[in-house]
C-alpha cells in the first residue's frame, strides 16, 4: 500500500523526507511551499497525534476497475462525504478523514477550514494558548494553526467526515486516494505521528456555515431493497422472511459488509454457485442462510446466491448503521 508521510512529534530533519525510503507524498514539518506571486507560505497539513479505532482517507473511490479485480472502494456514507467537501467549497470528490468511532486527535499546521459531517460526535478546537472551545457539526469552522482537533465517540452512527479546504493531498493510485481494505490499494492508514498534506484552497468559497439535517439513526433502520438475481436458489418464501423480522447487525462487520443475525433464509437448492460479479448493496446468503450485506469494499465477485440488493440511496445510510443496532428490509414498488 502506499504510505503517507509518518513525522514523530519534533522531528522535522531530512531523514524523514528522504527519497528512496518508501514514503510517499513526505512533508516535513518547516517546509515552506510558495504561494501566488512567488511569496512563500506556510505548509499547510494534519498532524495526526490519535488516530482512533479507524481513521483512513477517502474520496468517492475508484470506479471502472472491477474487470482488474479492483472494487470502487470509497467513502461508505458518499452523501456525508460530499456535504463536508461542499460546506468548504471543495470539489464533490476531494479526500477526507473517515473516522470510524470517534476518538481522532489532530494538530493543524497551517490555518485549516473544515467542516464535520456524518456521524454527530462532541468536537473541541485547543488552540496554542489552551483555550479550548465546542465546534459544531455540518457547520464550517476554523482551525487555526497549533491548534488540536479532538472528536469523541458518536451519539449515533458509526463513521464521522472530516474534510478540510484543499483536501487530502496524498499521491492518488488508479485516479483515487481511497484506502481500499480489501485490495490493499491507497494509503496506509494514518497512524500517531502521520503528517496529512493539505492541498491548495479552491477558488470558490464556502457559501453556507451550516447544514442542518437529521442524524443517522438511533433505533431500527429501514433499507429499501430489490429482488436479486437468484430467487430460484431460496424456497418461494425466503424473501417474504427476509422482510418479516429485524436483522441485528453483527460484530463482523466492517468496511467490506456486515454480517447480520435473524431470520434463516431457506435455500432451495444446495449446490455451488460459480462466481459472479457482486454489487455494493448484495445481500448474499451463504449456508448458513443468515445474509451477508455488501459494503463499499465488496469483492468484485463471489460464489453465494444473492437474495436481494439494497437500493443504492439506502447503502450510505446502512453504512452508518452500528454493531447491536437492528435493520428492516422492505421490498421496492417501483
Amino acid at each position: 500500500m502506499t504510505e503517507i508521510a509518518s513525522v514523530p512529534r519534533g522531528e522535522t530533519g531530512d531523514a524523514a523526507c528522504a527519497s528512496g525510503n518508501g514514503v510517499a507524498g513526505a512533508v516535513r514539518l518547516d517546509e515552506r511551499v510558495t504561494g501566488r506571486g512567488g511569496q512563500a507560505a506556510a505548509v499547510r497539513a494534519l498532524e495526526v497525534l490519535v488516530p482512533g479505532p479507524m481513521t483512513m482517507v477517502q474520496d468517492l473511490g475508484r470506479p471502472g476497475h472491477a474487470a482488474l479485480g479492483v472494487g470502487r472502494s470509497g467513502a461508505a456514507d458518499r452523501g456525508a462525504l460530499r456535504l463536508a467537501n461542499r460546506l468548504v467549497a471543495n470539489p464533490e470528490g476531494a479526500a477526507a478523514l473517515e473516522i470510524t468511532l470517534g476518538g481522532l486527535a489532530v494538530r493543524a499546521h497551517g490555518d485549516l477550514l473544515i467542516a464535520l459531517t456524518g456521524a454527530p460526535c462532541r468536537a473541541s478546537v485547543t488552540d496554542a494558548t489552551g483555550n479550548n472551545q465546542a465546534i459544531g457539526h455540518r457547520a464550517v469552522e476554523r482551525l487555526p494553526d497549533g491548534a488540536v482537533l479532538r472528536l469523541s465517540l458518536p451519539t449515533s452512527g458509526l463513521r464521522t467526515y472530516l474534510a478540510i479546504r484543499g483536501g487530502v493531498d496524498v499521491p492518488e493510485v488508479l485516479g483515487s486516494r481511497s484506502t481500499d481494505t480489501l485490495a490493499g490499494l491507497g494509503p496506509d492508514r494514518p497512524a500517531r505521528g502521520t503528517l496529512l498534506p493539505i492541498g491548495a484552497p479552491p477558488r470558490a468559497f464556502p457559501v453556507v456555515d451550516l447544514a442542518p439535517l437529521p442524524d443517522p439513526a438511533r433505533g431500527d433502520l429501514m433499507l429499501t431493497v430489490r429482488p436479486g438475481p437468484r430467487q430460484d436458489w431460496f424456497r418461494p418464501e425466503a424473501l417474504a422472511a427476509l422482510c418479516a423480522a429485524p436483522y441485528e447487525v453483527s460484530v463482523e462487520s466492517d468496511r467490506v459488509g456486515m454480517r447480520l443475525r435473524g431470520q434463516h433464509l431457506a435455500r432451495a437448492r444446495d449446490d455451488e454457485l460459480p462466481s459472479e460479479g457482486m454489487v455494493p448493496g448484495a445481500l448474499q446468503v451463504p449456508p448458513s442462510g443468515q445474509p451477508t450485506l455488501f459494503l463499499v469494499d465488496h469483492p468484485v465477485t463471489g460464489g453465494y446466491p444473492v437474495i436481494a440488493v439494497v437500493r443504492d440511496p439506502d447503502i450510505d445510510r446502512a453504512a452508518q448503521a452500528r454493531p447491536g443496532q437492528r435493520i428492516r428490509f422492505r421490498i421496492s414498488s417501483s
